[in-house]
């Protein structure tokens, strides 16, 4: 018995029609495996979801509507002269100076003398560090309103040290009162933050210096200070940022009329006045934002520098 021949013709018509797969079902899998990738990534992103919703109405929004009330004219439309009214008012540059002079004088404070307390600690024993570390972190999350009452109970104009020294301290509304208060938990800080960082140097590298009959100062001149410099830098600049944000201890110290102006004070003063209030502390608040947003980059940049020894 012989197979029946089929033609080349036919057998290409048949895998061209009923040999071939369906187009439907070429079609039905690209949803059903696109619903599975949205399934993975909803699985994983939804133990964040509570944080980026909460972000998103805390944090994101209202910095949107204060970028809308900075540009906003009453008259309607938009416009660079909300801008031009702070940028006009002497308070508001006096304020904007004082943070600014603030900020970088306690980050310069805060590196100069938080770096070496830093190595010091980081080269202790374990009790020791680990005794200096507990005060670091009592200091550094002790800055509020009760930080500023102690140091008006301390040394204000009725002060307990005033009275028993006899003598006159800043005042602590002052821009001096206000450096000495704001040390207090910024050292601490500082020191927490370039912790890890002074690891880094490592006693291996001292000795192969030592070999080579390099100094201590050609160790620290040459390996120290530029392994240091990048981690110095950072923590400068979340220092900065964090001191031009702070609103509480400032606002308990500067209750006199001849306290130091700030942005934040200069905010908080002006959503009580109903005149050109709000737009005037938006402006102010894009001001910080700003500010903000260029030292994080700027953070950001240093950390990747400073990455490379680690």
């Amino acid at each position: 018995m012989t197979t029946p021949r089929v033609s080349p013709t036919v057998a290409g018509d048949a895998r061209a029609s009923g040999a071939s797969r369906p187009p439907a079902a070429l079609g039905g899998r690209r949803p059903a495996a696109l619903g599975r990738w949205l399934l993975r990534l909803l699985a994983g992103w939804l133990p964040a979801l509570p944080l980026l919703v909460f972000t998103l109405g805390m944090l994101v929004l209202p910095a949107l509507r204060l970028v809308h009330d900075t540009f906003a004219l009453r008259s309607g439309g938009f416009g660079m002269d909300n801008i031009q009214k702070v940028a006009d008012n002497p308070v508001d540059r006096e304020a904007i100076a004082n943070s600014l002079e603030l900020g970088a004088l306690q980050a310069t404070l805060a590196a100069a003398l938080g770096m070496p307390a830093a190595w010091l600690i980081s080269r202790m024993r374990v009790a020791g560090r680990a005794t200096w570390l507990a005060l670091m972190n009592v200091a550094s999350n002790f800055a509020g309103i009760g930080l500023a009452f102690g140091f008006v109970a301390l040394i204000g104009t009725t002060g307990m040290l005033t009275h028993l020294l006899d003598v006159s301290f800043p005042a602590t509304g002052s821009f001096t009162g206000m450096n000495i208060a704001y040390l207090y938990f910024n050292i601490p800080m500082f020191v927490l933050l370039t912790l890890p960082a002074v690891a880094v140097l490592k006693e291996d590298w001292w000795e192969a210096a030592q070999v080579c009959h390099a100094t201590r100062w050609q160790f620290w001149r040459r390996i120290g200070a530029p392994v240091l410099a990048p981690f110095a830098a950072a923590g400068w600049l979340l220092i900065f940022t964090w001191t031009i944000g702070i609103y509480a201890v400032a606002y308990a110290l500067a209750s006199g009329p001849q306290s130091v102006k700030l942005i934040t004070l200069q905010i908080g003063a002006t959503l009580e006045s109903s005149v050109f209030g709000l737009e005037r502390a938006a402006v102010l608040s894009v001001l910080l934002m700003l500010l903000a947003v260029v030292s994080t980059v700027l953070y950001r940049l240093a950390i990747r520098r400073a990455t490379r020894w680690l």
